[in-house]
């Protein structure tokens, strides 16, 4: 069980690590809006399928509405 118990505890120290080393956020480009909204989702838009408004960008669904970022 010892061995287990240390390959688990391993596993979660890596997962942690890994999860601390993320400096980036990669979005997938939309030609769509994403279904049901909510204050604070973040989403990027390709400008030509879908346009929020200000064409292609990172957008901010808030007070009911995309806002460019």
């Amino acid at each position: 069980m010892g061995g287990l118990r240390r390959w688990i505890a391993d596993e979660l120290r890596r997962v942690a690590g890994s999860l601390a080393e993320q400096e980036t956020i990669q979005l997938q480009e939309r030609g769509v809006a994403p279904p049901r909204p909510r204050n604070g989702m973040i989403a990027c838009a390709d400008g030509v399928e879908w346009n929020p408004g200000s064409g292609a960008g990172i957008y901010e669904w808030r007070a009911g509405a995309w806002h460019k970022l």
